[in-house]
């Protein structure tokens, strides 16, 4: 019972099952998300950490069941990570596209030192480079709202 609410939770209400592309469906869960919670800051800071740390369990009791690191069923990181890069950003669902493609894109790529942070153990791996490279889609985000704006 408890892996099985585990697993529904790291993939996303099952999202991560989907064949192609998981990780950008998983960002899609948490446009949605976003765009449900209240637009104040401490929910949105609370329910970050909420996830982070449900991730963290949720990604190890994962990789368990998987049998490997960071699975590609496991799209929580990707939810918390769309809500970090749209933190503290005065933006609509144009800037929230905006996020979106940066996110994915720094989440591909992976700059320093995300690409290192995915080496922790356990769910924490999981969470920790994901949320890294949302922090970087965040600054990137500021960047070009000051820009656009």
């Amino acid at each position: 019972m408890i892996t099985r609410l585990a697993l529904w939770l790291a993939t996303a209400l099952g999202v991560g099952y989907i064949p192609f592309a998981p990780g950008t469906f998983g960002s899609i869960v948490g446009l949605v998300l976003w765009a449900i919670l209240p637009h104040s800051t401490s929910v949105q800071a609370v329910s970050i950490a909420i996830v982070f740390v449900v991730g963290c369990w949720s990604g190890s009791v994962a990789e368990r069941h998987f049998g490997r690191t960071d699975p590609g069923q496991v799209v929580i990181d990707e939810v918390v990570g769309i809500l970090i890069t749209l933190f503290l950003n005065p933006v609509g669902w144009r800037g929230a596209l905006a996020g979106f493609l940066l996110f994915r894109a720094s989440d591909i790529v992976k700059p320093f030192p995300a690409n290192r942070l995915e080496r922790l153990p356990g769910g924490v791996g999981v969470m920790a480079d994901d949320a890294m490279a949302a922090i970087y889609a965040n600054l990137a985000l500021r960047l070009c709202l000051g820009v656009f704006a």
